[in-house]
């Protein structure tokens, strides 16, 4: 279909509107600006803005502290100028060149306002955050102050809330994990915050997601004394491994764990000539938590109730670990060495480009160290995982491939699997998901 254009003047009354027009195209521009600039702002930005002594300071830090107090009232304000900004501009279209006119002037309408007053403002603010936060705090506060705004926000909110039946939307996070974490990384690298700094945040939020399975050491590792030595005995073994706490197996061939004995325990009896009395006499009692008991649990409980050391029981009532208030530290602070520790690191770099990695290393250290992406949802330990993919236990020289690395056994302790040497997969590593097996000489 053709259309006849046939243009008319404008009338005095058209002038006005297209007067009006321009009045909310800057309205809708600074809404944009205002909205982007806020929405970047922290509290702690704010904060520190308003010491500096702006004099925006105090409304940026009362919008910043409620968000929902400007977001409704802002939000409202742009959906009411841009409705009648639509309806002046289809209506001016439509008495200069009648129909053709108005869709013109809508399609015009489209691309300048989303140019000037959404792009442009928007990208704008996420250049120069500060300066528009500040350039919009007191106009948006006064704007969150107006009552009827916040009538017909209530209104129509409560609206929503009908049709959609619940409890209506709650406040944040604002902020998602991953977001967070990509926050503080972006702060190290603009020296805004220490990298040491920033390992010790990205430590508290993984800190959250770990559970008692993960850092305590194997029931294979525990050295334990028998509940019928003497405090003697008990003495030498304590010394000779530079253990405070040892735990106690109660003499059956499971070696259940039946109490702890505390060295201070053991050198006061000796000290008193009682070195010969059994250790069932003076043993304390033992806390016994589950598996997949949450770290921080745990060290609430063991800052509540004063005890340095749980004893880690699985499903079945057995014995899977023991964990200490120190294995639960250096999930946040790193490695804690005493002069009873080996210094040896877990994962060696060989002068060839290998890496020699120990068993009990776990999943996510490897992933961070190599890059490499082992599922450390089925194991927890560089060991099970070569275990539990080849099946059986393994011999030396035994490998698997996995997501171009080779896995090779190196050392093996009765069903153990100590060491694993890892290298770079040869060939085509384009299959980096596939998984491969391989033998090799014992």
């Amino acid at each position: 279909m053709i259309w006849a254009v046939e243009f008319n003047r404008p009338t005095p009354g058209s002038w006005g509107m297209i007067v009006g027009i321009f009045f909310l195209l800057l309205i809708l521009v600074f809404l944009a600006f205002a909205e982007m600039g806020l929405s970047k702002m922290t509290k702690p930005k704010a904060t520190a803005l308003a010491d500096k002594g702006n004099r925006s300071g105090k409304s940026l830090i009362r919008l910043v502290n409620q968000p929902e107090r400007w977001v409704n009232a802002v939000l409202l304000t742009v959906n009411i100028c841009q409705t009648v900004q639509a309806v002046l501009t289809s209506k001016i279209g439509k008495q200069i060149a009648g129909r053709p006119g108005e869709i013109g002037a809508i399609v015009l309408n489209v691309v300048v306002f989303f140019v000037l007053a959404e792009a442009v403002p928007k990208t704008y603010a996420v250049l120069y955050p500060e300066k528009a936060a500040l350039t919009a705090a007191r106009p948006i506060d006064a704007l969150s102050r107006i009552p009827v705004l916040g009538w017909i926000s209530k209104a129509l909110i409560g609206i929503t809330n009908f049709i959609v039946r619940g409890k209506g939307l709650e406040k944040g996070p604002f902020v998602s994990e991953q977001e967070f974490l990509g926050i503080v990384e972006a702060a190290a690298d603009d020296s805004v915050i220490e990298h040491g700094e920033r390992e010790l945040i990205e430590s508290v939020i993984e800190f959250g997601d770990t559970v008692a399975r993960e850092v305590m050491v194997p029931r294979v590792d525990i050295v334990t004394i028998d509940i019928n030595d003497m405090v003697s005995d008990a003495l030498d073994i304590a010394i000779e491994h530079g253990y405070s706490r040892l735990p106690v197996a109660d003499g059956t061939d499971d070696g259940d764990i039946v109490g702890l004995a505390y060295m201070k325990d053991l050198i006061k009896a000796e000290r008193t000539e009682r070195g010969g009395v059994k250790v069932r006499q003076i043993m304390r009692p033992v806390r016994i938590v589950p598996e997949n008991k949450p770290l921080t649990d745990l060290m609430r409980e063991m800052q509540s109730e004063k005890f340095h050391l749980a004893i880690v029981g699985d499903e079945y009532g057995g014995v899977a670990g023991l964990v200490t208030l120190e294995d639960c530290l250096e999930e946040l602070v790193g490695e804690i060495i005493d002069e009873y520790d080996d210094e040896e690191a877990e994962i060696q770099r060989q002068p060839d480009g290998d890496y020699l990695v120990a068993g009990t290393t776990s999943i996510g250290d490897l992933n961070d160290e190599l890059d490499t992406d082992v599922p450390s949802q089925d194991w927890d330990t560089v060991g099970g995982f070569v275990f539990g993919t080849l099946g059986h236990v393994p011999s030396v020289g035994e490998f698997l491939t996995f997501d171009g690395w080779n896995f090779r056994v190196t050392k093996v302790l009765r069903r153990r699997v100590v060491q694993v040497r890892v290298s770079v997969a040869e060939g085509d590593q384009s299959a980096a998901s596939d998984t491969s097996v391989g033998a090799g000489n014992s």
